[in-house]
């Protein structure tokens, strides 16, 4: 079902450590109740692409929220620009995965507070926000869906171990609490099929809910109308998986 009106502004919510950070709100308009989802920006940070997808939650008739991962370095380094931000994030390594964590359950609970939530969670990330949105699906326990969208560095060499992030998410498969939804292309290299291929054992090992959905010809970043990666089929076949997924996981609850 979609709805032609909405509201979407920009609001400030309680993150990680009680930091006040920045987040995108869209919901339709009209008392609800709606199912409820977290959307995480990928590292070129939180730029009018997500916003948009979070708009298109809210057309779907879904309330979503997007934080401002990045919204620290904004401020420290007085920057306005997301990719200005996204630069200083870079540059001070990533964004640290307890902060990440911290910052997601601040939108979390944000979204059970509102009024017109139906008290169901998803989480949607892209990219670097896709192995974030495995990180905190499985360290957050109110989640009750969850999309992976080409998300890299779920699974991570030991070189890639730092102190911003210190354990590779896959480690925490068994930690998982909802279902799972992975969608990525065979052409892309972050992550590689292989990569993808561990993570879907490592699911069916543990015996996890999951689905995998590859695209042949695809490489990243295949949601993005705006770049040189959009693979219209994908996108569109994408879309339809996840509408799919949560109408199955977030929609109300018929006890």
């Amino acid at each position: 079902m979609s709805y032609e009106g909405m509201m979407a502004e920009t609001i400030h919510i309680h993150g990680h450590q009680g930091d006040i950070i920045e987040a995108y709100l869209a919901r339709p308009l009209g008392p609800g109740p709606y199912p409820t989802v977290v959307v995480i920006h990928q590292m070129p940070g939180w730029v009018d692409a997500v916003k948009e997808i979070t708009r298109k939650f809210a057309h779907h008739g879904y309330a979503a929220i997007s934080p401002n991962l990045h919204y620290r370095e904004k401020v420290a380094n007085r920057v306005i620009s997301p990719e200005d931000a996204a630069a200083a994030v870079r540059a001070a390594g990533g964004v640290p995965d307890d902060r990440c964590v911290g910052d997601i359950q601040g939108a979390v609970d944000y979204l059970h507070d509102l009024p017109y939530g139906n008290g169901k969670v998803g989480v949607i990330g892209y990219c670097s926000g896709g192995r974030q949105t495995f990180l905190v699906a499985c360290t957050i326990k109110e989640f009750n869906a969850a999309v992976v969208c080409y998300g890299g560095g779920i699974v991570m060499a030991l070189d890639r171990i730092s102190p911003q992030t210190p354990v590779a998410p896959i480690d925490m498969t068994k930690d998982l609490g909802c279902p799972l939804l992975y969608l990525h292309g065979l052409e892309d290299t972050s992550p590689s099929p292989q990569e993808a291929a561990t993570v879907e054992a490592e699911l069916k090992r543990l015996e996890k809910t999951s689905e995998f959905h590859a695209y042949p010809n695809t490489g990243h970043g295949f949601f993005n109308p705006d770049g040189a990666g959009y693979r219209q089929p994908a996108a569109v076949d994408g879309w339809q998986r996840i509408w799919a997924w949560y109408g199955k996981y977030l929609a109300p609850s018929q006890a």
